[in-house]
């Protein structure tokens, strides 16, 4: 599982896909899962999560970015939880339960934090400009100012 980079020069964008390790980074892939645009505030991520958690159970790799993402989509915690239920530490509706309380917690901590967010970019904006002092002046009065160099003295 891996990032696979579209867009023009300095506006990527990415499709989530499952590769074969030997293909090059843009070429061929097995299926497609989703997407990631970066450029936007906060980033944009459309993900299968089915599709992502068959993939992870028949043992497919996700590379770092992708497993980042995959975490804070949730599912790499719903695959815990389904570890959970193949062991028999719970039933898969206690499993289903927890993950949607997951869900719903995690979706409002991202809610404040980009109202948050705006509301700082927001504040940044009407935050008056201040200029800066020129310290050229300063350094040309200081030399001025400065005593005038003795002349050394000769032999009379």
């Amino acid at each position: 599982m891996r990032l696979q980079r579209h867009g023009s020069k300095k506006r990527p964008f990415y499709f989530i896909v499952v590769a074969d390790g030997r293909a090059p980074r843009d070429g061929k892939f097995i299926q497609k899962l989703g997407t990631y645009n970066p450029l936007t505030v906060p980033a944009t991520v459309q993900i299968d999560r089915q599709k992502a958690l068959d993939w992870l159970h028949k043992g497919a790799q996700p590379t770092d970015t992708v497993r980042r993402i995959l975490s804070f989509k949730g599912v790499l915690f719903l695959k815990h939880l389904l570890r959970g239920v193949s062991l028999g530490l719970f039933d898969e509706a206690v499993a289903m339960q927890k993950f949607t309380s997951w869900t719903a917690e995690h979706d409002s901590n991202v809610a404040r934090r980009q109202g948050a967010h705006k509301k700082a970019r927001m504040e940044s904006r009407n935050r008056p400009v201040v200029k800066k002092v020129a310290e050229a002046p300063v350094a040309v009065q200081a030399t001025e100012e400065a005593p005038a160099t003795e002349e050394p003295k000769t032999e009379e």
